[in-house]
């Protein structure tokens, strides 16, 4: 049986991530960046495609497991039948050649251990040629290689896989390193066991230093300076993006067709990150996701996609990997992402308030924003009545989605701001006209008096989650009855054992998506639910369902993207960016003040 989600660990290097399991295999690793094939893919099918194990011989129960105190270094300790021992996993933070250290030390008596390294390019297709010499391992793939080396000797056997034995007494180390290279990047230094244990202290520091700049000093600092370190952990720091998660096709639905390839940056995280991180005392990460939004929208920002590689690639071809049986057979197993090429016309009010947000924080005023913002105001103003996909990236026909006239409203208000505030040039009475206009659009399309409900599209019966977004953008205040009416029929209407669905589904086979009906309860619009509850002055009520939220988190204190409430269990793509950055903001508005949602809302003028 496969690992659950809640069972596997991150660890990060800023370029790209790995995931190991409560039983000491790393199942998923793409090297060398989020992107890029895994060498070990048994997350998605079996151990032949690819992984690393690293644990006691004789199946050992592990006793525990954390992260060392505000950081990305894992430890897990591991009891046998004659003694203890501890393995330590960390992906150090150092430059070109991202790499997994692993150190063993015996803690007492004597753990017989092993090391069992499959790897296996192109998702799990392609063996490795290996060329063992002493106790270096070199792997060869076409571009790729990647060199082990092992603290302990090591054979090949018939299958590919490369296999250390040995024993750890109290107070031995063993460590191992692997490392990509690729073919130009010449012969890397062979690191004995004391460096390496160097380097995993070195690790941690890193991250402590960087993890010691998070200003949020209340009561969930725990939860929200490990979803920090998460989201740094997804960053890819060359360019500044930030993918939305390591994975792909790890199913929202167990046995389902939902299975998508999250390893991008989605531009409607902007905002969302962009708070996060300057709320919590980031600029600098937080001007370079807007330097990489600014690079990304480079040429003509009129074609701006919804989605871009980690260093703002716009081809993300969608095709299906039919070796991979899929997680818990959830197939098909897709790389690359068609949503890609949609059209989703809340991505423009995302991006333009992502602008707006860093300019209010004081973030260093960058000449070409605003150029770019004018050139996506020009195309919106012509094509903002334009059906589209919608937030959620729906495979159906395109429609009237009153959260993307919400977004488009934003973005006219921004603009406004943008003059009023900054003093930017631009027509802001043309601006203040298109927002009126869109304004009493969505109010008389998208809100459906008999029930009191804003619906998912102008015209619709269905309820939508994204709604719950309107008081933090500042269309509606959050005690306007409107918005009041929304929340009580979507707690009517979406909720699933208390958490939040995204859309209404129902049985139907034929959903608005275009998919099989079916999909668990989705994370972050249950904490957008907490922040209405604030919102509106239901504070106990925000802060119940907050802490409900964080007891889903798995032992690390990570998320996915979605809930089985049916299975109790974590479901969809992990850890996920969109899950963690809410739970940030939604401490952030328990504290009191101006949380993230009252700042982003502004004056709320319409």
């Amino acid at each position: 049986m496969p690992l659950r989600l809640e069972d596997y660990a991150l660890l990060g290097d800023t370029r790209t991530a790995a995931l190991v399991g409560y039983d000491g295999s790393v199942d998923w690793l793409c090297l060398p960046r989020f992107d890029s094939d895994a060498c070990f893919a048994a997350l998605l099918g079996r151990p032949e495609h690819g992984r690393w194990l690293l644990a006691p011989r004789d199946r050992a129960r592990p006793l525990a497991r954390r992260y060392r105190d505000d950081s990305a270094v894992l430890e897990t300790e591991y009891a046998g039948p004659e003694g203890r021992a501890r393995v330590t996993d960390c992906m150090p933070v150092d430059g070109d050649h991202p790499s997994v250290v692993r150190v063993v030390e015996g803690l007492e008596g004597r753990v017989r251990m092993r090391s069992l390294v499959r790897l296996c390019f192109d998702y799990g297709v392609t063996p490795a040629w290996l060329r063992p010499e002493g106790r270096r391992l070199r792997a060869y793939a076409g571009p790729d290689v990647v060199v082990l080396d092992s603290g302990a000797d090591f054979t090949v056997d018939g299958d590919g896989r490369c296999v250390a034995d040995f024993s750890v007494d109290a107070g031995r180390k063993v460590g191992f390193r692997l490392t990509w290279r690729g073919l130009r990047h010449g012969e890397p230094d062979r690191p004995d066991t004391a460096e390496l244990v160097r380097t995993v202290a070195a690790t941690e520091r890193w991250w402590r230093e960087w993890a010691g700049h998070c200003t949020y000093s209340g009561e969930y600092r725990e939860a929200v300076v490990r979803s920090l370190i998460t989201l740094k952990a997804l960053s890819y720091s060359p360019s500044g993006g930030i993918v939305a998660a390591p994975t792909t096709s790890l199913p929202e639905q167990l046995g389902g067709v939902r299975n998508w390839d999250y390893r991008y940056c989605w531009l409607r995280d902007a905002t969302f990150t962009l708070m996060a991180l300057l709320d919590s005392g980031y600029e600098r990460e937080a001007v370079a996701w807007r330097d990489w939004l600014l690079r990304a929208l480079a040429g003509d920002p009129r074609r701006m996609q919804i989605m871009y590689g980690v260093e703002g690639e716009r081809l993300l071809s969608e095709t299906e990997l039919d070796w991979l049986p899929g997680y818990e057979h959830s197939r098909p197993v897709r790389i690359g992402n068609a949503a890609s090429g949609q059209l989703q016309l809340d991505v423009h009010g995302e991006l333009m308030d992502a602008l707006h947000q860093a300019r209010a924080h004081g973030v260093p005023p960058d000449q070409d924003a605003w150029r770019v913002q004018r050139v996506l105001m020009d195309f919106l103003e012509s094509h903002w009545r334009d059906p589209d996909n919608g937030i959620w990236e729906v495979r159906g026909p395109r429609r009237d989605f009153t959260h993307s006239k919400v977004m488009a409203w934003v973005a006219a208000d921004r603009a406004v701001k943008a003059v009023e505030h900054f003093g930017l040039e631009g027509p802001a009475d043309r601006w203040r006209s298109l927002r009126r206009e869109i304004f009493r659009e969505v109010c008389a399309y998208g809100y459906d008096p008999d029930r009191a409900t804003f619906t998912q599209f102008y015209g619709s019966a269905e309820l939508d989650a994204s709604l719950l977004l309107i008081p933090s953008v500042g269309f509606l205040p959050a005690n306007d009855p409107r918005m009041r009416g929304t929340v009580a029929a979507i707690e009517r209407e979406l909720l699933r054992d208390g958490l939040v669905q995204r859309y209404t589904m129902g049985g139907r086979t034929d959903s608005v998506d275009g998919l099989p009906a079916g999909e668990a309860a989705f994370l972050p619009c249950s904490f957008w639910l907490a922040d209405n509850y604030i919102l509106q002055g239901r504070v106990r009520e925000g802060r119940e369902l907050f802490e409900r939220l964080l007891d889903l988190r798995n032992d690390l204190g990570l998320l996915s993207e979605e809930y089985d409430t049916g299975h109790r269990r974590l479901v969809g793509n992990f850890p996920q960016a969109l899950s963690h950055i809410p739970l940030i903001d939604t401490a952030q508005n328990l504290a009191g003040g101006r949380g993230p949602s009252r700042l982003r809302s502004g004056d709320g003028s319409s």
